[in-house]
């Protein structure tokens, strides 16, 4: 009787935090790309201490990043709510543009900040993929 007792405490215990926890994702506010963006570039100021010209420099960078990945989250919500996977073709072509993209950000970003900055820049993005597969 015990033993089954504390299965239903648990269970019920799980279901309310699952259920907590799926709540809580969907009131999360959603941001503009405008105000993503300016974020962003407040945390970089923050950061690497940029002055004005380099923030205004990175702006449009942080915005067109913002929207290509809003684009492309977009693009995968509708195929999977049509039950569509990508084709090999598709994925590789959408893996190239994304790294080709990432490769002129890093190559503009190189010329945006000097030496100093652009390896705290580094450390950075390093520190967030970390995080990221944690």
């Amino acid at each position: 009787m015990k033993k089954i007792a504390s299965i239903l405490i648990l269970v019920f215990a799980f279901t309310f935090t699952a259920h907590a926890q799926k709540s809580r994702k969907d009131k999360a506010p959603k941001l503009s790309i405008e105000q993503h963006t300016e974020l962003a570039v407040k945390k970089m100021t923050l950061a690497l201490d940029l002055s004005n010209k380099q923030q205004n420099q990175i702006k449009p960078l942080l915005k067109a990043q913002a929207q290509e990945k809003k684009a492309m989250m977009l693009k995968r919500k509708e195929a999977r709510n049509n039950k569509r996977k990508p084709s090999a073709d598709e994925i590789f072509a959408m893996k190239n543009k994304y790294l080709d993209n990432q490769i002129a950000f890093k190559n503009n970003m190189k010329n945006i900040l000097n030496k100093e900055q652009y390896e705290q820049f580094e450390k950075m993005k390093k520190n967030k993929k970390m995080k990221g597969k944690k």
